[in-house]
């Protein structure tokens, strides 16, 4: 099990609970949605996976086999190493190019070896069909490729397990079917996917376990679509 959280819960740096009771997990190469309206605790969730928020109470909360309730900030980085993060939006470096941002990131993590970092590059830019684009600035990139770069940086060190934050939020639908495509291979060849989203259609396009916050809870409801169907409607208006 990747992730096991039993009874937890999370609050903002202020101490507001914006989830209690929370039980959640993620095994091998399972896709799971977290859906409900802004504000609801999905970022938060997400935030907690990879410890910009803390846990401070539950019975177990466990994430690649680190405990969430006893993590000291100084096994934070290595904790993170293990798991690949995409954002809406992007978080690209915007002063080199895209050769040099997943550079960076495998110097940043213990990369030495110069023929290695540049094979790895080349591979995961060809997975992501972006090896043409590799002598690119993010701003020469439409927010699709900058997705897909993102995606590339967070498979750089073959984790695990991707946390993804509405990474298809800014995108138009024949964009962000593509970058769902994409992170189901991802999915399909062991990585654990989580990812939080408003996009109703793109769930049934790609299933997976779902999961809901309302009310400061979270409920699963893979075979419940049509109560999605009204949180989504309802945010809508």
């Amino acid at each position: 099990m990747l992730i096991q959280y039993k009874n937890v819960k999370i609050c903002q740096a202020d101490e507001n609970i914006v989830l209690s009771n929370v039980n959640f997990k993620v095994d091998n190469g399972e896709f799971v949605y977290i859906v409900g309206r802004v504000g609801s605790g999905k970022s938060s969730l997400l935030k907690s996976i990879y410890n910009e928020l803390d846990i401070e109470e539950g019975e177990e909360a466990t994430v690649l086999d680190c405990d969430m309730l006893t993590l000291k900030r100084r096994d934070v980085p290595a904790l993170r190493r293990q798991m690949g993060i995409v954002f809406q939006d992007f978080q690209l470096l915007a002063d080199r190019n895209v050769e040099r941002n997943l550079r960076f990131v495998l110097k940043a993590t213990g990369w030495k070896d110069n023929k290695e970092i540049d094979e790895r590059i080349s591979q995961v830019l060809e997975q992501v069909d972006m090896s043409d684009k590799k002598d690119k600035m993010p701003h020469e990139l439409s927010g699709g490729e900058q997705q897909r770069v993102a995606i590339a940086r967070a498979i750089l060190n073959s984790p695990k397990l991707i946390v993804a934050d509405e990474p298809t939020g800014n995108l138009d639908p024949e964009t962000a079917n593509g970058i769902m495509k994409l992170l189901s291979n991802i999915s399909s060849e062991g990585t654990a996917v989580v990812m939080s989203t408003h996009n109703l259609p793109l769930i049934s396009q790609y299933p997976g376990t779902v999961y809901r916050c309302a009310d400061c809870t979270l409920e699963e409801i893979t075979d419940d679509y049509s109560s999605i169907e009204v949180e989504v409607e309802e945010n809508k208006e």
